[in-house]
């Protein structure tokens, strides 16, 4: 991989904890030292590139030739031990859809896709709701409570599970065991082991009486899909659905509770939830940095020579912040989804998946709003702590306070 000159400032590493404390100014000042790509190093000091230009991103997405989702291509195995953190995120023959390319991976995100636009709207709001109503009553009782850990971790994965086609008695212990392998806890493993069998368990059982869910339509439409590929599909997609719309939800209730201009949203009003939910999308994206694209060839990028099989990072967050493309006042909000919140080109988040992760997140922030309509802040916002995570940014708590009100319970 091509070095930087012995002039430039080194290569920021990963691990750096700007990228949770602060890192609007670590994107500014790598954009001022290193320009709109970036030398960057991962664990164990391996090195990357990091694009941080808008326009430098949407070329890097737009050609998946050029820069491929191939993780084989990459000219850096012979430097990667068989125990690298990072390995569950930067694999070889991975059978998922993340890391297939040409006509098959046109042909699973078709099957993705129009299983994914066959769920009715008003049954996935109404999904929601039912179960960030069935969260609340755990909770509106104590006057304290913290929305991350004890509700945005919660909501997303048992929509998703009942629209799969799960059932809701299992819902709760796919929760668990995602969340223990997002966590890294010490059930990571079981969690795994628990996803699985039951994600297999789910096809299985699909197979034999099909019903209208999301795993049924891709076994009828998967015609030429191994088993395991539409089971490693699925997984993916809820691993992919459900954290990032926790942090949505958990980054959108940062922003209302410490921002005057959300005020009213607070006060019972729902006019402003998308506004903040956008806002988010801009400026605190909970996809911050996604690995990656390889070089098939070596190429130039953003006045850099990038090297056959250099792996290319996707810095997301950095090119939302991107002064190139930011107006006068800094915020390229409201209506403006210009973003690369959801990625671009054809490795992009579905469209499908996107609407049903705002649905989600949307909801389960106006079903909170509404049954404790005077939540507050339970300590100082510059308290409030992030993962310490470079790709994926969320609170680890947002605590809170509210009037203790009873449960609807049965009468909802």
């Amino acid at each position: 991989m091509t070095t930087p000159a012995a002039h430039e400032a080194p290569p920021v590493h990963l691990g750096d904890p700007r990228f949770q404390t602060d890192p609007a100014e670590l994107y500014r000042e790598m954009r001022r030292d290193h320009g709109a790509v970036a030398p960057v190093v991962l664990d164990g000091d391996v090195p990357a590139w990091l694009v941080l230009g808008y326009r430098e991103l949407h070329q890097v997405t737009g050609d998946p030739v050029l820069f491929s989702r191939d993780s084989d291509l990459w000219n850096q195995w012979d430097r990667i031990p068989a125990d690298w953190p990072l390995l569950p995120m930067i694999g070889r023959k991975q059978q998922s859809i993340l890391y297939t390319v040409g006509e098959r991976h046109r042909e699973r995100a078709g099957v993705i896709t129009d299983a994914l636009e066959s769920v009715d709207p008003f049954e996935l709001k109404g999904h929601a709701e039912r179960f960030a109503d069935e969260l609340i009553d755990g909770l509106c009782g104590k006057g304290a409570c913290d929305i991350v850990g004890e509700y945005a971790m919660l909501l997303p994965l048992r929509v998703l599970a009942r629209i799969y086609g799960f059932s809701d008695e299992q819902g709760p212990g796919l929760v668990t065991a995602m969340n223990d392998m997002i966590n890294g806890r010490e059930g990571a493993l079981e969690g795994q082991r628990h996803l699985g069998e039951s994600m297999y368990g789910l096809l299985a059982a699909k197979r034999a009486a099909p019903g209208p869910d999301v795993a049924s339509r891709m076994l009828a439409a998967g015609t030429g899909f191994t088993l395991d590929e539409i089971a490693q599909d699925l997984m993916v997609m809820l691993a992919a659905g459900h954290q990032p719309t926790a942090d949505w939800i958990g980054n959108s209730m940062r922003l209302m509770l410490t921002d005057d201009r959300f005020a009213a949203s607070l006060a019972g009003g729902r006019h402003s939830v998308g506004e903040a939910m956008n806002e988010v999308l801009w400026e605190d994206t909970p996809t911050q940095n996604v690995a990656g694209r390889w070089a098939s060839r070596d190429t130039h990028l953003g006045g850099r020579r990038i090297g056959r099989g250099d792996l290319v990072l996707l810095g997301l967050a950095a090119a939302n912040s991107d002064p190139q493309v930011r107006t006068d006042s800094g915020a390229l909000t409201g209506g403006n989804n210009a973003f690369f919140s959801f990625g671009h080109g054809e490795h992009r988040c579905p469209f499908p998946a996107q609407e049903i992760a705002e649905v989600i997140a949307r909801t389960g922030i106006e079903v909170l709003l509404d049954r404790l309509p005077d939540v507050d802040l339970a300590v100082p916002a510059d308290a409030l702590a992030r993962r310490p995570s470079p790709w994926l940014r969320g609170l680890t708590e947002l605590p809170v306070s509210y009037t203790p009100t009873p449960a609807l319970g049965a009468d909802r």
